[in-house]
This record gives C-alpha cells, structure tokens and sequence, in this order.
C-alpha cells in the first residue's frame, strides 16, 4: 500500500462506524467517509466471529491484498474500514476481490464510478445537465 496509511486508532474506527456511509457485498461491509488529508487511510476489522487467529489473518491478509491491488483506482482523501463478514472464513482470493470490487463500486469509491454518494455532494443532490 503505497499511498495509504493504516487507521490504528479506536476513535477513528468508531467514527467512520457512526459518522460514515456504508455498503455491503457478498462476503465484507466497507464504511467510508471523507478526510481532511491528501491520501487515503485504511482499516481492517475481522472480528472473533469469523474463525480463528489463523483464519482471522488469512482473511486480513486476502483484504489487504484486494485493496493493494485496487489502490490506484480508488478516490483520494477517503478513510476507508472494510470489515470481513463470516463468510470470508471459506472465501478464496477471487471471492473476497470480487466483493471488495463490488463493494467500492457501489459506494462510488472507484474513480470513475457514479453513485448515490457522488450525486449527494453536489448541490441540491441533483446531476447537473437535468
């Protein structure tokens, strides 16, 4: 992850959970919100309820990798959490990418992509040209 950082502390994870937009897909649930600074910020959360300490950092570690290999396409100046659902335990590398891609796409994270969340910045939440 070149251009991110990672979220280590408690109180941003609770305000992206309160404060945040939030969409789900298949086997992950990613909150997102946008930030005062230049570059994006990223946390994982796999709770307990998923499996076990191996089982926990394999999925860690498949997240990690989606979103490493989506980094570039992925808005500026967003803090981002994607929380791993139980289904990501048995999940392969191709299932948790997909549901990362679907997930971002959605929420209009992906450059390019048009959403709910875009048209809501702009004012009156309508597009323009209407």
């Amino acid at each position: 992850m070149k251009k991110t950082v990672s979220i280590k502390e408690n109180k941003d994870f609770k305000r992206l959970y309160y404060r945040g937009k939030s969409v789900a897909a298949g086997c992950l649930a990613v909150y997102f919100r946008q930030n005062p600074y230049p570059y994006c910020r990223l946390g994982l959360t796999v709770s307990a309820k998923v499996g076990n300490a191996v089982t926990r950092n394999r999925v860690r570690r498949l997240m990690r990798e989606s979103y490493r290999l989506m980094e570039d396409e992925v808005r500026k100046s967003m803090d981002i959490v994607i929380v791993a659902r139980s289904s990501a335990a048995g999940a392969d590398f191709s299932a948790v990418r997909a549901s990362l891609e679907e997930a971002f796409l959605r929420a209009g994270l992906i450059k390019g992509a048009r959403d709910g969340a875009e048209r809501s910045e702009k004012k009156g939440g309508r597009e323009s040209g209407r």
